[in-house]
């Protein structure tokens, strides 16, 4: 399995309501210093896996449609912060 199929089985086992960050996804799969790795991947993946669910470690939303990640998230109940950022610490997922 390439280490981009690795992290679609990860990115895949994210509950709703639950985010996980870029370093948090490439530690996890032995890579602790992988994080944009994992990122170059979530560019790639496919349409069916939770992307939304995947951020920065400081709560941010990358990438594009960053409005409807938020809303999507939101619509899963994940909390934000008063800046907008998500709020990690209250829903992390940890595998």
């Amino acid at each position: 399995m390439t280490f981009f199929e690795q992290v679609y089985a990860l990115v895949a086992r994210i509950p709703e309501g639950r985010v996980a960050t870029y370093g948090q996804l490439a530690a996890m799969l032995g890579r602790p210093r992988g994080a944009r790795t994992v990122g170059f991947a979530m560019r790639r993946c496919p349409e069916a896996l939770p992307w939304q669910r995947v951020v920065r470690a400081d709560g941010r939303i990358a990438g594009g449609q960053a409005d409807l990640r938020r809303a999507v998230l939101a619509r899963e109940g994940v909390p934000f912060l008063p800046d907008g950022r998500v709020d990690v610490g209250a829903c992390r997922w940890t595998g």
